[in-house]
């Protein structure tokens, strides 16, 4: 066992995290789970979303009999949906050709949807006892900084680099709680601003410590300009019912409902008249609002449509005249429903 993985176990057991849900009882679909629901998202932000998620699908076979709206609607808010999507495929899968079984075999496991080498390994980890390492943006800092690894992770020769090192220091023993313990580290001590080093077990021979400057590894990712997008949505109301449209299976919010969109030189009464056959009573435009995407920032301009009455014959299978008091039971994207909350 290296140094490096008997101190982390050291401090693990004394200042480590033991109370999470997802470490109660984690069996490998519990912690699956909460990997997904972790990545690129905090603790704090996880925690009631994974105990509602588990409340409803507290297996395999649950997630995988559920409609995939379900799932969606109880993802809307985390962001990054195609978490969710894969998820559900996932356990589908895992019911089809494992018998309901969670594999417990690191190439069966990165084989299903969503699921890469790094969330294959903590499943096996912490689920399985297996030793096997695991590289997230926790383990990443704690290596790049304790050992001096320059460069962007996302640069193939940085990452890997960081996938040796964290090979070079698994330990046979307790590969659990080294896991947790490296995340842990990495979430309450080794933060990426202000670092606790004085408290941290690494600190006597941490090389970015030792040089002063341990906020600048790892490197963040080269800067790129966020183009910005477009986009009018329509808030359609027929008496107390709202018009959602299944947006496509890929792409943004793939999946999810969403308002019907239009572009800015639409006329919405003409659009009325086309889609309905009516004329609209009111049309009202809104404040655009903004929401930002990891590539993007999309501009939205929303615009208020009341119509005197339901319209009648519209049941296409992607379009639904929701109660608008029962939206949020549909998934719904994040502004959608900030949108539609407005409009209550």
């Amino acid at each position: 066992m290296s140094d490096l993985a008997a101190r982390i176990l050291d401090w693990h057991r004394e200042h480590g995290r033991h109370d999470l849900p997802w470490q109660q009882d984690p069996t490998p679909y519990r912690v699956w789970v909460s990997e997904i629901m972790l990545q690129q998202t905090q603790v704090s932000t996880v925690i009631p979303y994974f105990e509602r998620f588990m409340a409803r699908f507290p297996d395999v076979q649950s997630l995988a009999a559920a409609e995939r709206d379900e799932v969606l609607a109880l993802w809307s808010g985390l962001g990054y949906y195609a978490r969710a999507r894969n998820l559900h495929r996932a356990a589908r899968i895992i019911c089809e050709q494992h018998s309901g079984r969670f594999p417990e075999q690191l190439e069966e496991l990165r084989a299903l949807p969503g699921i890469g080498r790094s969330t294959a390994g903590a499943i096996l980890a912490l689920a399985c006892g297996q030793a096997q390492p695991i590289l997230d943006g926790n383990v990443k800092r704690v290596l790049a900084r304790y050992h001096g690894v320059d460069g962007w992770p996302g640069r193939t020769a940085v990452e890997r680099r960081l996938w040796d090192l964290a090979d070079r220091h698994l330990p046979d023993r307790d590969p659990a709680a080294y896991t947790q313990g490296m995340m842990d580290l990495g979430a309450t001590l080794c933060t990426r601003r202000r670092p606790a080093c004085l408290l941290c077990p690494l600190a006597d021979d941490c090389i970015s410590r030792l040089q002063g400057n341990p906020e600048a590894r790892p490197a963040s990712r080269p800067a790129r300009d966020r183009p910005r997008r477009y986009t009018r949505m329509l808030l359609v109301r027929g008496g107390d019912r709202i018009l959602l449209e299944r947006r496509p299976p890929t792409g943004v919010w793939g999946g999810l409902w969403g308002l019907p969109e239009v572009p800015k030189d639409v006329d919405v009464h003409r659009w009325c008249r086309a889609e309905f056959g009516v004329e609209p009573l009111r049309v009202t435009p809104w404040s655009p609002v903004e929401h930002g995407f990891t590539h993007f920032r999309l501009e939205i301009a929303p615009v208020e449509v009341a119509l005197e009455e339901l319209p009648q014959g519209v049941s296409e299978s992607e379009r639904a005249w929701q109660p608008l008091a029962q939206a949020g039971e549909l998934g719904l994207a994040a502004p959608v429903a900030r949108l539609l909350d407005r409009l209550k």
